[in-house]
């Protein structure tokens, strides 16, 4: 996602505290742990790998992510993008069946300091758009990361997500910029 500012105007809403990054972290892997563990003794380490491929996030420098699920991938902006842009007041997305190359632009996110493209970060054919954002665009700012999705696509080169960002390189990435 690519950011257009403008400036910001000081108010009420300005955030009070904030969570470190590296809390929020600890917290989710403590929680994801016993279920984490629980699934490689089932399954006896062997397919754990492969399904972990299938059920994994992955990010571009730009915050988007994209959730792969078989050969779906669910893509939206990130908690990050949401938070620089500020209330987002329109989503414009794509019909179902249209083609996108991995970096294409698919669709633009306007809010009350910025407006952006949103890019794809794979090659393929979308399936849905998420019909609720346009009604209800604040969503992105509610739900970033998982009812605000903005498409799904057919994967189409499935190599192309080795080149995205894990969790833990996004989270570094993010924490490098805000720096």
């Amino acid at each position: 996602i690519n950011f257009a500012f403008t400036e910001p105007t000081p108010g009420p809403s300005s955030p009070k505290t904030k969570i470190s990054s590296t809390m929020a972290s600890v917290v989710i892997r403590s929680a994801f742990r016993p279920a984490v563990q629980a699934a490689f003794r089932r399954t006896g380490g062997a397919a754990f790998g492969q399904q972990a491929r299938l059920m994994s996030t992955y990010f571009t420098p730009a915050h988007e992510y994209c959730k792969v699920d078989g050969k779906t991938g669910t893509v939206g902006i990130t908690d990050f993008a949401q938070a620089a842009l500020g209330d987002i007041v329109f989503v414009d997305l794509p019909e179902v069946g249209d083609e996108f190359e991995k970096g294409d632009s698919f669709g633009s996110v306007e809010s009350v300091k910025a407006a952006s493209d949103v890019y794809s970060p794979i090659t393929g054919t979308v399936t849905e758009i998420n019909e609720v954002l346009s009604d209800e665009p604040g969503m992105v700012n509610e739900s970033a990361e998982t009812d605000a999705w903005f498409i799904k696509i057919e994967i189409e080169d499935e190599s192309e997500l080795d080149e995205l960002m894990t969790p833990d390189a996004y989270k570094e990435h993010c924490e490098k910029e805000a720096h």
